[in-house]
């Protein structure tokens, strides 16, 4: 099999596509995880000495599996977690839930909304005016999504039981800006080290990586998602209580990303993450892997 996926173009987005259509269920996690990690980097994986944050992160997934977790990645329920923590004020209004596509009252919703599915990552569709709102493609999207369980992609655990569901929210928007920054804070059992800030995420998604000691603007970068180090970024006001707040749903927790909005000076939860880019995203340059990788104390 290891001969027939390297002679493909881009074996690693074939064989992950492989694992998300669960045609590969029948490896063990462990066999699973060498492979897309080789395939990933080109090189070996270390699960007995991990260095790096992506090689800690492929341990993580398999012997730190907390049932809480599941909890915490289900958009729908992670809600009511985070509310219970910091406070329900901090949370986007939930405007239903449903298991089929067809069983959302149209009707009933507001002319602006947003729609995602519970238990996976992407997949966001933003309605800003619901007469120009394209159904069709909104169900192809949708349909498509519930039929997968995201755990089979990237093995990522935390998701393996969680229930495939809809969820409508309130449409969020800042309006001296017109648009909504998503700031993702990288949390060390409950100490924030980096966070970034996603921009122009549905034109040409950019990130820029900042030091959360002093807002310093950092070379650290993804391959797939470049930054723009020419752009100048106004930060809000309510950031540091961000970064308090992202401390404190990270406690005891050897990584959490957790990601919050901010709209017209107000925060607003978005998602707890615990493998960004399932573990298989290109760090650069090299060294913040490993930088990143020291910060975890593997439990």
């Amino acid at each position: 099999m290891k001969s027939i996926i390297s002679t493909l173009k881009n074996p690693k987005r074939i064989f992950l596509a492989l694992g998300n259509r669960q045609l590969l269920n029948w490896m063990s996690d462990e066999m699973y995880l060498k492979i897309a990690y080789r395939l990933s980097f080109g090189k070996k994986i270390n699960l007995n000495n991990p260095k790096t944050f992506n090689e800690k992160l492929q341990w993580l997934k398999l012997y730190n599996r907390n049932p809480a977790y599941s909890q915490m990645v289900d958009k729908i329920t992670a809600k009511q977690y985070v509310a219970d923590i910091i406070g329900n004020e901090y949370i986007i209004p939930t405007l239903g839930t449903w298991d089929r596509f067809e069983d959302i009252e149209f009707d009933k919703l507001p002319n602006q909304f947003v729609l995602k599915c519970n238990h996976n990552s992407g997949a966001v569709i933003i309605c800003s005016d619901k007469t120009k709102f394209d159904l069709k493609k909104a169900k192809l999207i949708l349909d498509t999504k519930l039929k997968k369980n995201f755990f089979w992609g990237g093995r990522e655990f935390p998701y393996k039981n969680v229930k495939p569901r809809i969820l409508a929210e309130s449409y969020m928007v800042n309006s001296k800006t017109g648009d909504l920054k998503d700031y993702k804070f990288f949390c060390f059992n409950g100490v924030v080290k980096f966070f970034k800030i996603d921009f122009d995420r549905f034109s040409c998604h950019r990130a820029n990586y900042y030091d959360a000691q002093n807002n310093q603007l950092l070379e650290l970068m993804e391959a797939d998602y470049p930054p723009d180090f020419n752009r100048e970024i106004v930060f809000p006001s309510c950031l540091e209580e961000m970064k308090r707040l992202a401390g404190v749903l990270s406690r005891d927790i050897p990584f959490l990303r957790v990601d919050f909005y901010e709209a017209n000076s107000k925060i607003y939860f978005g998602e707890l993450t615990f493998f960004p880019a399932s573990g298989f995203g290109k760090i650069l340059p090299e060294k913040f892997d490993y930088l990143l990788g020291e910060y975890i104390n593997l439990p």
